[in-house]
């Protein structure tokens, strides 16, 4: 199976502000459905039951404080001019007081990938707080220009408690993914 390590996004009125950013910016990619809004702390890719289970486990040992992420401003990778993605940042030191979670985030991957890594699983390239909004199934050119109007939009804040396990299924209408476990800040 399929699996990635996320924090989801779950604020309806930040999702409603993305979901208003997909629809207006003039770019020729696919918008991500808003039920699958997320951060991927660790990507781990194909693992069986056995290794799933072993995640799982490795997992309820990270221990965190709810925070609060501010989404702010938009990019591309791998950049604007060949985008593959769009995606939704966070506030970087929380001083638009859009609440940051920048660091958070950060410290929350590096945690989870501590505990993975004795499992077999690197984190591969450093951890970048964003969120994919959008997806480009062909080349579709430069879009610094789109990408400019929205370089500070601020998309809302959410309250950050839950980290989550996913399992993702890929289907021509786009991924279906699945809870495999979760963990919970601690109070």
């Amino acid at each position: 199976m399929r699996t990635f390590v996320a924090v989801e996004v779950s604020d309806e009125a930040v999702i409603e502000s993305i979901s208003k950013f997909q629809s207006r910016i003039n770019v020729n990619a696919r918008p991500v459905k808003p039920h699958n809004l997320h951060f991927t702390l660790q990507f781990l890719g194909e693992v069986s039951a056995g290794a799933a289970e072993k995640v799982r486990e490795a997992l309820k040992t990270v221990e965190f404080s709810s925070f609060v992420v501010g989404f702010r401003g938009v990019g591309a990778f791998p950049g604007p001019k060949f985008p593959r993605v769009i995606w939704v940042g966070t506030d970087g030191d929380g001083d638009g007081g859009g609440g940051g979670g920048s660091q958070e985030l950060r410290e929350l991957a590096r945690k989870v990938g501590e505990v993975l890594a004795p499992l077999g699983f690197s984190g591969g390239r450093p951890f970048v707080p964003h969120i994919t909004v959008l997806r480009a199934k062909k080349k579709i050119g430069d879009v610094s220009g789109e990408l400019e109007k929205y370089e500070s939009a601020g998309f809302g804040t959410q309250q950050v408690s839950v980290m989550k396990f996913k399992q993702s299924v890929l289907t021509p209408d786009g991924p279906v993914y699945s809870d495999l476990g979760e963990v919970r800040a601690v109070q």
